[in-house]
């Protein structure tokens, strides 16, 4: 046979080879020009749509995500509700429903004990140390192997920096004034307040106005003054207080179907896990330049009265916070190694912190 004869072969059976790659899937993928696969994914979030920062944040992570990959991965977003309630979102991207989700950690303790360590737990880390930890101290390792049992890989996709301790319709003077508070706190810092005599209540974002208006709840907590403006929550609640003793540091999570990870080649394994870490840089930095001039409105132009936590609630809070964390580690080997790599991090931070950030903004006055 003839090298040319040889060569059409070879031609025409790579065609077809690449004709049944291409062949509808599934999966929803089909081919670009170029003959390379194209894949459409959906994602879900607990969020509202286009909500400022945690809404915006995952529609830009699926736009970075479609532009940084040439088009071979499309990404649509669903906002909470929209394709699955918000909090199944964790259950849709385990299964395949959707093959990435954007959310927080502490919404799956009940799947994971040691999952709202990944978001925020009270009392821990701030985002700067957040990213210390996941990504250079060996948290990430640890949030991939709690997650790989349910088919999920997760990325660090987004931080608000620490946030409010909430808006209150009575004064918080004393420990005594938790007692019989219907609050809306997720994650463990609703097992605090518990223990403290109130009760958590763990509702959406997209519920807060209606159930505070209502008097379903008596308090809520929800980001910061950036997000709670857009909420309107100034509406609805006279008192807002800090410091967010419950989510100092929230990291929030762009978790992604294994499967459908895997079968990614290189390239876009790394502009997926590459998207992920800008988003999680941008959605800080919108924070910070943002909170100041949202609380300046809520306080200047609608009347909030800003209060900070007495000390001895705050004492208190943190002995409660202690103790839960203490207990949970007790009871799950997985969570014991994850909060004993947490707290040494924190142990050293603190320590390089003292004469770093906390020194530097002492002397800047």
């Amino acid at each position: 046979m003839k090298r040319r004869n040889l060569l059409q072969g070879a031609g025409i059976a790579a065609l077809a080879a690449g004709a049944a790659a291409c062949a509808p899937r599934s999966g929803g993928a089909d081919c670009t020009e170029g003959g390379g696969e194209k894949r459409h994914w959906k994602m879900v979030t607990t969020w509202p749509s286009n909500f400022p920062g945690l809404g915006t944040g995952a529609a830009l992570f699926a736009d970075l995500v479609t532009k940084a990959s040439g088009g071979r991965i499309t990404v649509k977003v669903y906002g909470g509700g929209e394709l699955v309630p918000p909090f199944e979102v964790f259950d849709a991207v385990s299964r395949g429903t959707a093959e990435l989700g954007h959310c927080a950690a502490y919404y799956w303790k009940g799947k994971a004990a040691a999952a709202p360590f990944f978001c925020s737990v009270p009392f821990g880390l701030n985002a700067q140390e957040m990213n210390g930890w996941l990504l250079q101290g060996g948290g990430l390792e640890l949030w991939r192997e709690l997650y790989a049992p349910f088919n999920l890989v997760p990325f660090p996709c987004g931080n608000t920096g620490v946030q409010m301790a909430g808006w209150f319709n009575r004064e918080i003077n004393t420990v005594a004034d938790l007692r019989g508070l219907k609050m809306r706190i997720p994650g463990l810092g609703g097992e605090v307040i518990a223990r403290l005599g109130a009760t958590p209540v763990n509702l959406p974002g997209a519920e807060l106005f209606t159930a505070m208006q209502s008097g379903a709840i008596d308090a809520t907590e929800w980001v910061s003054p950036y997000n709670d403006l857009a909420f309107g929550l100034h509406r609805v609640a006279k008192y807002y207080y800090y410091p967010g003793w419950q989510e100092p540091g929230p990291t929030l999570e762009a978790i992604v179907n294994k499967t459908a990870y895997d079968a990614l080649p290189a390239d876009l394994q790394e502009i997926v896990s590459t998207c992920a870490l800008a988003v999680n840089d941008v959605m800080l930095a919108e924070y910070t330049a943002r909170n100041r001039t949202a609380l300046e409105q809520l306080v200047d132009e609608h009347g909030v009265e800003l209060r900070p936590l007495p000390s001895s609630v705050l004492a208190a809070l943190r002995r409660a916070s202690e103790e839960i964390l203490s207990e949970m580690a007790a009871a799950d080997p997985f969570v014991d190694r994850v909060y004993r790599s947490m707290r040494e991090f924190a142990i050293r931070s603190k320590a390089w912190q003292a004469i770093s950030e906390e020194a530097y903004l002492d002397a800047r006055g």
